[in-house]
């Protein structure tokens, strides 16, 4: 006898990997958070193929009910809609989705910018920010700067002056232990400043491949810059035209590895929790 009863035919990949993670039945209301984009809040609206979740800014995303990809209580599970319970409020032609996954505001302005800040470290991250999120941020009133290299990190940070209102998050390429990167950030920590990032050495690999239409980016020995060693192992004459391309496949979060997609949300939820306007007075 197997797990799945004496009837039971072949098991497959599907049925083992549901087996692994319980089964929650959810109404609107109930605090979820969706794994791969660490986007976390409470159920907005769900039905049989997909979930609405309120953040808590008030931004809306919509995510399919893939097996195992939400937390509830600290365990990864698969929701459910109750049975018998509420949808919640869930529009019968679907709702119209941002790049980022979110609900779009049909008719939305931009925010007046807050004293709040993200920072990338260069412009193929300013971009590639903007493609993804750009309409969430102008909701939201969030400006993106860049440093144009994490070395001027320190010098940013003491212009800013980050405050409890005043809250700044910054996006890192290849943080990860012992790195240059890693120490760079260590030097401002703050409790009003966020440091998330991704493991790539460079935003090109938060892109996934297959969205260039390859298996896995290069591997490029050390001491070769890593943008020039894709471009000799891929054929690519000119890289500026590259990137051009390869930003103008991205159609939405689902083309960009979970770590930047998570590191983005996280930013976002911390910079517009509890900061002002910036033509508020207790902005500089």
């Amino acid at each position: 006898m197997n797990r799945f009863g004496t009837l039971a035919g072949p098991v497959g990949p599907r049925e083992r990997l549901a087996a692994q993670y319980a089964v929650i039945e959810v109404r609107p209301g109930a605090q979820v958070m969706h794994r791969s984009s660490k986007f976390s809040g409470r159920v907005k609206a769900i039905t049989s193929v997909e979930v609405q979740i309120t953040g808590a800014t008030g931004l809306v995303r919509v995510f399919p009910l893939d097996v195992g990809m939400f937390v509830v209580d600290g365990v990864a599970v698969t929701l459910k809609r109750a049975a018998g319970g509420p949808a919640g409020s869930m529009s019968t032609g679907g709702p119209k989705k941002t790049a980022s996954g979110s609900i779009a505001v049909a008719g939305a302005k931009a925010r007046v910018a807050r004293a709040a800040r993200i920072v990338v470290e260069g412009v193929h991250d300013a971009e590639l920010v903007e493609k993804v999120w750009g309409d969430d941020l102008r909701v939201e009133g969030v400006v993106v700067e860049r440093l144009d290299g994490l070395d001027n990190i320190q010098g940013y940070v003491r212009d800013f002056a980050p405050a409890a209102n005043r809250r700044l998050g910054v996006l890192v390429d290849h943080l990860v232990a012992g790195s240059k990167e890693a120490r760079l950030v260590e030097r401002v920590k703050s409790p009003h400043i966020l440091v998330t990032g991704t493991p790539y050495i460079d935003v090109w690999a938060a892109i996934r491949p297959k969205v260039v239409g390859i298996k896995a980016w290069p591997e490029i020995p050390k001491g070769i810059e890593w943008k020039v060693g894709v471009c000799q192992a891929l054929g690519v004459a000119d890289p500026r035209l590259f990137w051009r391309q390869l930003l103008a496949k991205v159609e939405s979060y689902k083309d960009l590895e979970a770590s930047v997609v998570g590191a983005v949300e996280q930013l976002i939820d911390f910079v517009t929790a509890g900061t002002h306007d910036i033509n508020e007075q207790d902005a500089r």
